[in-house]
């Protein structure tokens, strides 16, 4: 009798030899699992390279195009409306005030106003409100609407005059003499400002 059989036992259930059985292991399902995935994993990397290829033998340059037109070349955003028409000087009209000590300043302006082709209004000493008040150059003064063309154009003769609305209708505007006023820019400057107003600089165009 062999020592693998068991006691009592023997007949058919007799064993004989002398090795002991071979056992089966018990396959390792994580293992298997993994291996699956990564065989997966590997499929996906080599489809996603292929694609790649292909992307960049044929539509990668359309691509990089419709971006560069989307990004790379944006066209300046439009004025919210027309700039307005700036009136000519002989439609404005200016009263002329000396708030300083020295007299005939008013005078003087005003006619130098006159030759360069503005309408004269009245002239006289300033307002109570700005009589020896003034420390600038002067004061530009003229209705809400004024401030969008009317004192423009006739700031351009004296360059470091503060420009200020008041509750008036009327479309005529004063010019207030301050302190520090010494006289009008010179002619030709403020000729040229005036042209320069009058043209703005043109915004720059989109290079595509």
């Amino acid at each position: 009798m062999s020592m693998l059989t068991p006691p009592g036992m023997g007949g058919k259930y007799r064993i004989t030899g002398n090795k002991f059985p071979r056992m089966r292991r018990p396959r390792n399902r994580r293992r298997t699992l993994l291996a699956v995935a990564a065989s997966i994993v590997a499929l996906g990397l080599a489809g996603w390279g292929t694609l790649q290829l292909i992307d960049v033998f044929t539509g990668g340059e359309k691509r990089t195009t419709a971006a560069g037109r989307g990004q790379g070349c944006e066209k300046p955003a439009p004025s919210a409306s027309p700039k307005a028409a700036l009136p000519e000087p002989a439609r404005i009209k200016v009263n002329v005030y000396n708030a300083t000590p020295r007299s005939g300043l008013a005078k003087n302006t005003a006619d130098e106003l006159k030759k360069r082709g503005f309408a004269i209004g009245e002239i006289g000493n300033a307002p109570k409100e700005y009589d020896k008040k003034v420390k600038g150059s002067g004061v530009l003064l003229g209705s809400p609407k004024a401030l969008a063309g009317t004192l423009p154009v006739l700031g351009t003769q004296l360059k470091g005059a503060l420009r200020k609305a008041d509750t008036r209708k009327g479309a005529d505007v004063d010019l207030i003499l301050g302190t520090a006023f010494k006289k009008l820019d010179a002619k030709k400057d403020a000729d040229r400002a005036l042209a320069v107003l009058a043209r703005p600089a043109p915004a720059p165009s989109s290079k595509c």
